[in-house]
């Protein structure tokens, strides 16, 4: 991959105001979101950027439905190549995974009715084996094209459809087709697969701020990069435009106020006029405001679609201010905004080092209950199994930290340094069928013999406390998450064990 990078100017250069984005950044911080990365371009040059430590430049971050305007574009592609067409029958893609009895209705469903929630379905699968043949047995109640319904599935099904008629992999297709050509390092990528090895369309992409920024640069230069058309400009308009009514989503989110004006091809339209947006749940956001010739994008956990809603909100008033306030150069201000921008942080992990050291220091197996290390949102997507139960662990101190090995079920182990002294310490994270790789811990003593540990999954939206209570010789392991997580998965996660005290021989 040859890769060009984006210009870097001061916000004057491109007629901002370094003011009115630094208040921008005032309301991102305080307190009803955590932000991880922000970019802001304006006539294709990056004029503001900044990531809060320990989040950085290029680490990838989940996306969760942000992925769908990903597999959306390689349809966008497959159509410009002619390999798919957007008139054409879901039943042409799959004949082999229709059902025995195909409904009028699902007869009628097109390439176009999923791109744009309009499947008629008011319901989806689990993910499964034959989760294509699950998704079509699914009752079609309305014409296709006639009703939203927001449908993950359906995604994923985008990305099937190009694998079926390309012969590759989502990854493989776009390698070439797009992330080569608009500068996204696709070594750098993660994508979670359905059991078939399709990959989640729906949800399942890990990619960096600056490559959902690029992502949507393309769309909102009309489909071509650096001269060169990748998607057909009829296929970009009705992407970004409204082409289904999504007034319904009000019913279930009455919160999520940008989520009932209207839907293009896996694409939000905007309250604010002309707008569009890529976006993923907890707030992961690529808005394009075409009058400004401006997208920012951002990634954030937002606790729930009523604080992503906020987020959309300071958005909004940020592009009010920039619409209506004079503009004047200002280099002074400039200085400070870049000065504030390379020292974001998020704040430093508790600190309280001090503990009962040698009676916590051990080995334990597991007598009682069960727990699972992991972050299994992504397993939960594609219907992968959980990573497998915790058996044991030994506990061992260092200076600064706390070395855990954790013991599973399928006889692997993971040795963890968890920081103790209010910093962060990064690990290397495997698990079999997760695209994570990277886990930060770090640790505290809430009482001498009760030690809470915190896994920050640094490529997600997620962290997670582990509780370590030692009573006698049991050692009881409990964890919760502490940001936010899918409401379905609370009781289905083992979230605690108990654990003997054993002897082991080396």
């Amino acid at each position: 991959m040859k890769r060009t990078e984006l210009e870097r100017v001061t916000p004057s250069a491109v007629g901002l105001s370094a003011a009115v984005i630094e208040a921008f950044l005032d309301e991102l911080e305080s307190g009803f979101t955590e932000p991880h990365g922000l970019m802001i371009l304006r006539h294709g040059k990056v004029c503001a950027e900044g990531w809060w430590a320990p989040y950085e430049p290029g680490i990838r971050h989940g996306l969760q439905s942000l992925s769908k305007t990903y597999a959306a574009t390689a349809v966008g592609i497959a159509c410009t190549e002619g390999i798919l067409r957007l008139d054409e029958h879901v039943s042409e893609v799959f004949p082999d995974e229709m059902p025995a009895e195909v409904s009028e209705n699902l007869s009628k469903m097109t390439v176009r009715d999923v791109l744009c929630m309009g499947t008629g379905m008011e319901t989806m699968p689990r993910p499964g084996a034959d989760w294509i043949r699950d998704f079509l047995a699914m009752p079609v109640l309305h014409e296709p094209g006639s009703a939203f319904f927001y449908n993950s599935t359906g995604s994923t099904l985008l990305a099937a459809m190009v694998r079926r008629r390309s012969g590759e992999t989502l990854m493989q297709y776009l390698k070439t087709r797009l992330f080569d050509k608009i500068g996204i390092d696709a070594d750098n990528l993660r994508w979670g697969t359905m059991q078939d090895g399709t990959e989640v369309g729906g949800g399942g992409l890990f990619a960096t701020t600056e490559d959902n920024l690029r992502l949507m640069l393309l769309y909102h230069n009309g489909g071509t990069w650096a001269g060169e058309r990748i998607l057909s400009l009829e296929y970009v308009h009705l992407a970004t435009s409204k082409q289904i009514d999504t007034a319904s989503e009000e019913i279930g989110n009455p919160p999520a106020l940008d989520n009932f004006v209207g839907y293009g091809f896996q694409i939000w339209m905007c309250r604010h006029p002309g707008c569009y947006r890529a976006d993923g749940a907890f707030g992961q956001y690529s808005i394009v405001h075409p009058k400004l010739d401006m997208i920012v994008s951002i990634n954030e956990t937002a606790g729930s679609a009523h604080w992503a809603q906020k987020t959309l909100d300071c958005v909004w008033r940020f592009f009010e201010r920039l619409e209506a306030e004079p503009f004047a150069a200002d280099a002074a201000a400039d200085a400070r905004l870049l000065a504030r921008m390379q020292r974001l942080s998020l704040p430093k992990p508790a600190y309280q080092p001090h503990g009962a050291h040698e009676a916590l220091a051990g080995s334990y197996a597991t007598c009682g209950g069960k727990l699972i290390f992991g972050e299994v949102t992504g397993s939960m997507m594609g219907g992968m199994p959980f990573p497998p139960d915790v058996t044991g662990c030994t506990v061992a101190f260092l200076d600064t930290a706390c070395q855990l090995t954790l013991r599973f079920a399928n006889r692997t182990e993971q040795n963890l340094i968890v920081a103790l002294d209010g910093s962060r310490r990064e690990n290397a994270y495997a698990c079999e069928g997760s695209p994570m790789t990277r886990v930060l811990m770090s640790g505290y003593f809430e009482m001498p013999e009760k030690m809470i540990v915190t896994a920050r999954w640094i490529e997600t939206c997620f962290e997670q406390e582990y509780c370590l209570a030692l009573s006698g010789e049991r050692l009881t392991v409990s964890r919760r998450s502490i940001n936010a997580s899918f409401a379905f998965l609370t009781n289905l996660v083992p979230i605690e064990c108990v654990m003997e005290r054993v002897q082991i021989h080396l």
